[in-house]
């Protein structure tokens, strides 16, 4: 299929590990220039130079940290024509205790999760909207669908970016603009497997076994590679896609056992 993005330009937050490269690659195949925006400048530099002998496309990266505003707006005045947004906040989500969370740690995941995202969005949207074409993807989690004990600060965060995005998207549909969530479970990457060795810690043991507790629970018996997900979000990029906005879409092996 050919997805009709050839010659668009996009911008992929956290794009040069993980998510967000897979995303990238899936995104140059189809023939987008890429704007990667990351907080590692030689990992950037890096999944540029891949991308670029690999697909043949334009790739260049500004490095920053998603949460300083200074940095996102680098980010816009590099790319201010992208028809693509690849919303990834790039912070890997920890546990904590609610009772012990200040103020400023809820307003950190808040930035984190949400608000840093959504004023990306908010910058891109009016010039997708002239242009009559724009698709953006939101990376966020299969627990938004059912939050997690210990995750209350973050998951919220990212929930709430969700039901912002549910409102807004009613407003630029009409010009041909799309926003989605994609809402990944178990995916191997570096942040997952960081994850279960912190999980496997706390809980006293080992990593393997608490690789095989997590298998235990979902239906497809294994992780899914990061290519998945970014083959979906170059999917919901694509022009047939014109149709579909608002939505928060599991790709978790069958874990999530919810219909809506």
């Amino acid at each position: 299929m050919d997805f009709g993005i050839d010659g668009v330009r996009g911008v992929v937050c956290g794009g040069s590990k993980g998510l967000g490269r897979a995303a990238a690659f899936a995104l140059a195949r189809e023939g987008v220039a890429l704007t990667l925006f990351a907080r590692n400048a030689d990992a950037l530099r890096q999944t540029a130079q891949d991308i670029m002998e690999a697909c043949g496309v334009d790739v260049q990266y500004v490095a920053g940290d998603i949460c300083d505003a200074g940095a996102r707006r680098a980010v816009f005045e590099a790319c201010p024509d992208a028809s693509i947004l690849v919303a990834n906040p790039g912070i890997r989500q920890t546990p904590a205790d609610f009772r012990t969370l200040s103020e400023d740690d809820w307003q950190y995941w808040l930035n984190a999760h949400f608000l840093s995202s959504f004023d990306l969005m908010k910058r891109y949207v009016p010039g997708m909207s002239q242009r009559k074409f724009g698709r953006i993807v939101n990376i966020s989690v299969s627990f938004i669908k059912f939050p997690q004990v210990s995750f209350a600060h973050t998951h919220a965060a990212r929930v709430a970016l969700s039901a912002a995005i549910g409102s807004i998207v009613r407003e630029v549909a009409a010009d041909n603009v799309t926003i989605n969530t994609v809402a990944p479970g178990l995916i191997d990457t570096e942040a997952l497997q960081t994850n279960l060795h912190a999980r496997a810690e706390r809980a006293g043991v080992t990593y393997e076994d608490m690789v095989a507790d997590r298998l235990s629970g979902c239906p497809a018996g294994r992780f899914a590679s990061a290519s998945e997900i970014g083959d979906l979000i170059a999917f919901l990029c694509s022009r047939q896609m014109g149709f579909l906005t608002g939505q928060n879409i599991v790709s978790d092996g069958g874990v999530y056992q919810g219909l809506f």
